[in-house]
């Protein structure tokens, strides 16, 4: 079940997901369009966040495990103690990369009249004609938001590496 859930969300657009959600399973399921957008995004952006921890986690080599239970910590405390501490160090920057593409995919969720920024560029561009200029503003926004979240990370990521080195 895991395997299909991510290829199919892997492998088919979100747009195309987004509609099967609101058209097909909302009214069959009763679900309103915000929380179709919320659910198509949860699951689209899941299925990639997963195989990046996965891959994460399986990058740690076998002698970091095999350590781990030769000291005698359980299955638990060596996900806690070693591995997961190394694999974050390994997950963080593609982990950062896709909080970036959910931001900007979240954009997609105006085709079904929800009111995100690309919504509200399309009112007001109807209203006052600015297309350049108003589509600029957006895209400088959507640069903003995600220009601050690269500078979060790249900090953590700095504060892991003094962290490591002392």
């Amino acid at each position: 079940m895991a395997r299909v859930y991510l290829e199919v969300s892997r492998n088919t657009p979100l747009l195309i997901q987004l509609f099967f959600i609101y058209f097909v399973m909302g009214p069959i399921l009763g679900i309103d369009r915000f929380f179709a957008a919320v659910l198509a995004l949860s699951l689209f952006e899941g299925a990639y966040v997963s195989e990046i921890i996965r891959s994460g986690i399986i990058s740690i080599q076998r002698g970091q495990w095999e350590a781990a239970f030769s000291i005698g910590l359980n299955r638990w405390s060596t996900y806690r103690l070693i591995i997961l501490p190394q694999a974050l160090r390994r997950i963080l920057p593609p982990l950062t990369n896709q909080a970036i593409s959910l931001i900007k995919d979240s954009s997609l969720v105006s085709v079904i009249a929800i009111y995100d920024l690309t919504m509200q560029a399309q009112a007001l561009i109807s209203e006052t004609f600015f297309t350049f200029e108003l589509w600029f503003v957006v895209a400088l926004m959507y640069l903003v938001i995600t220009m601050i979240l690269s500078c979060c990370v790249t900090l953590l990521e700095n504060k892991m590496k003094r962290s490591n080195s002392n």
